[in-house]
């Protein structure tokens, strides 16, 4: 059960590096984050607190929970940057959607502002890296989280 521990922190790692680096871009770069972008953080903080809380959980049983866990907000994940690349970025307003509903309903706006405060249209927050879309740098990086959640599931 050794291997898992090293998908876990990775997981786990992967998901903590992409909040930093949309909090880089926002405070550093002066992107601003739609109410899409900031319900992706929340599935990547979810995604990483269940990895590290799986190193806690070794058995086969507890391996293969968290991997269908992380499996299950990884797919969360790939849903919200289809619907962000898809319908939001192509929309003026963003007001009142469902991620605004998620966001607000979770009080982390007004906890943290500063992580989970959307602060722009989803049309103003369409930016891109090196050519791509942030979004689809998210999507990605939800699809590698599924295809590792997998694995970590077949281990258990």
């Amino acid at each position: 059960m050794a291997s898992h521990r090293g998908l876990l922190i990775g997981i786990a790692a992967l998901c903590f590096g992409a909040l930093a680096a949309a909090l880089v871009s926002q405070h550093v770069f002066g992107m601003e984050p739609c109410p899409w972008c900031v319900l992706q953080r929340l599935v990547f903080a979810g995604i990483g607190l269940v990895a590290l809380a799986g190193l806690a959980w070794r058995t086969a049983t507890g391996v293969l929970t968290i991997g269908l866990g992380l499996l299950a907000f990884a797919a969360s994940g790939i849903a919200t940057a289809l619907w962000h690349y898809f319908v939001a970025s192509s929309s003026t307003s963003c007001n009142l959607t469902l991620a605004d509903k998620i966001m607000n309903a979770s009080g982390l706006p007004a906890l943290l502002p500063e992580v989970f405060e959307a602060r722009a249209t989803c049309a103003d927050a369409a930016v891109s890296l090196l050519g791509v879309p942030y979004v689809l740098w998210a999507l990605a990086l939800f699809v590698l989280i599924a295809g590792l959640s997998v694995r970590l599931s077949m281990r258990g």
